[in-house]
């Protein structure tokens, strides 16, 4: 069993039960056998969460399973003294090892943004037979993206010695500067959010990852990689986490073979949850 928690939606028997009853019993659909998709958040949040996590990708319980693993630290999962991503990679393989025990259906769909992309991959490449497609939501994955100037750039700056959490600074502190210091809303600081906050304060670089390119391209796993426009975001933010996250998307679809989907503004699941359900509805088949 996995160490980690897992928030579970499965809305299939309440659709079944919408629907009015008929004299031959209809045969099982694809989509009632439809493998089940497992998400992996970023920063900050935990995977049901609505402000930053995946509440928005409810409506997908109506075909399928979703998993929502909460990150160590993070949500429901125990307290870590550092989030890696190794270690998140760790969990995702332990926990499609336990929905393939339990359901048999040869595999999950894996969906993972910003830091938990990171962690998406490296399970891929780890487990690829667990594994049926990989989409990647603005992926934090900079080291598989150095061809990108902009990239390149941000790697170097961080590498020279770019300053860390200062001491003294308290989680709230932390969150306010990173949303209302760049242009944007601060979410409600709620005890179950500055926790996730002084999880990411401790977390480990991100750009010390080494994403195995090479083995989750010969996997041949299908890709959709998905990215805003950034239009609209603060000028802040853009120009110093958004083009570089643009960068990173098309050069992994570039060097894996995947699809890129570009959809308005800077957090796509949460802003525009209605086109990305439907690319994923697509994508998974």
């Amino acid at each position: 069993m996995a160490a980690v928690h897992v928030t579970v939606w499965d809305d299939r028997d309440q659709v079944a039960g919408d629907r009015a009853p008929t004299a031959v019993k209809a045969p099982v659909t694809s989509a009632a056998a439809a493998a089940p998709a497992l998400f992996i958040h970023n920063i900050f949040t935990w995977g049901s969460d609505p402000a930053y996590g995946f509440a928005g990708q409810r409506p997908l319980a109506d075909s399928r399973r979703l998993l929502l693993m909460d990150r160590r630290g993070y949500g429901d999962s125990p307290d870590t003294a550092r989030s890696d991503f190794d270690a998140d990679a760790e969990d995702v393989v332990e926990v499609l090892r336990d929905e393939a025990s339990a359901v048999g259906l040869g595999g999950a769909h894996l969906v993972g943004h910003g830091n938990g992309a990171v962690a998406a991959l490296i399970a891929a490449a780890r487990r690829p037979d667990l594994v049926r497609s990989l989409t990647l939501v603005q992926p934090s994955a900079f080291t598989a993206a150095t061809d990108r100037p902009v990239v390149a750039e941000l790697l170097d700056r961080v590498r020279d010695g770019a300053p860390g959490v200062p001491d003294g600074v308290t989680p709230e502190q932390y969150l306010r500067a990173s949303t209302e210091g760049l242009g944007m809303a601060m979410p409600e600081p709620t005890p179950r959010r500055l926790r996730a906050v002084a999880t990411a304060m401790r977390e480990r670089p991100i750009w010390e990852a080494e994403i195995p390119l090479e083995v989750i391209r010969g996997a041949a796993l299908p890709l959709l990689v998905i990215c805003g426009t950034w239009e609209g975001a603060p000028a802040a933010y853009r120009e110093h986490v958004g083009l570089p996250l643009l960068a990173v998307a098309e050069s992994l679809t570039d060097s894996l073979g995947g699809r890129l989907l570009r959809v308005p503004g800077y957090y796509p699941h949460t802003q525009e949850p209605t086109a990305v359900n439907a690319a994923l509805r697509e994508f998974w088949g």
